[in-house]
């Protein structure tokens, strides 16, 4: 039952953004770069977190930040210049730590070029301290209760 759950939370909690390749995202061999990926997968991010109405603006205003502790790419195709593609982004974990995933697809075909996660730990702003466990802030966002 727990994962029918986060099934069905996924897609609620799950943001997708189309973007156009531009030539100043690639590299000399005429693909993107590697390193713009992960602009890419922000911008995913920062879609998904505005339709949580939990930005980084808002996570401020709670009184954390949320660093990125971890970042995980893996490529399995190349984007290349004027090429259409999605980045989807999709809350995985909640509990101690906020982990999202990432799958970067051609649009026409559906083809997946790359996929990835990154893991954030919440930081209450005042003390500087890493919270072991996410705030209620998180759950209230996600529309979820806590027992």
């Amino acid at each position: 039952m727990a994962d029918l759950h986060k099934h069905l939370h996924k897609h609620r909690w799950s943001a997708e953004l189309e973007l156009q390749v531009q030539f100043y995202d690639l590299d000399p061999m005429q693909i993107v770069w590697h390193g713009n990926y992960v602009k890419y997968l922000e911008m995913a991010r920062c879609a998904l977190l505005d339709k949580l109405d939990y930005n980084y603006p808002e996570m401020q205003a709670s009184g954390y930040t949320w660093p990125i502790i971890d970042l995980h790419l893996r490529y399995a195709h190349p984007a290349t210049f004027g090429q259409h593609i999605k980045v989807r982004a999709s809350v995985i974990e909640w509990e101690n730590r906020l982990r999202i995933e990432y799958v970067i697809t051609d649009s026409a075909s559906g083809r997946r070029l790359t996929r990835g996660t990154t893991t954030q730990v919440a930081v209450a702003i005042d003390s500087g301290e890493m919270c072991f466990a996410s705030p209620p802030v998180l759950f209230q966002k996600l529309g979820i209760e806590q027992a």
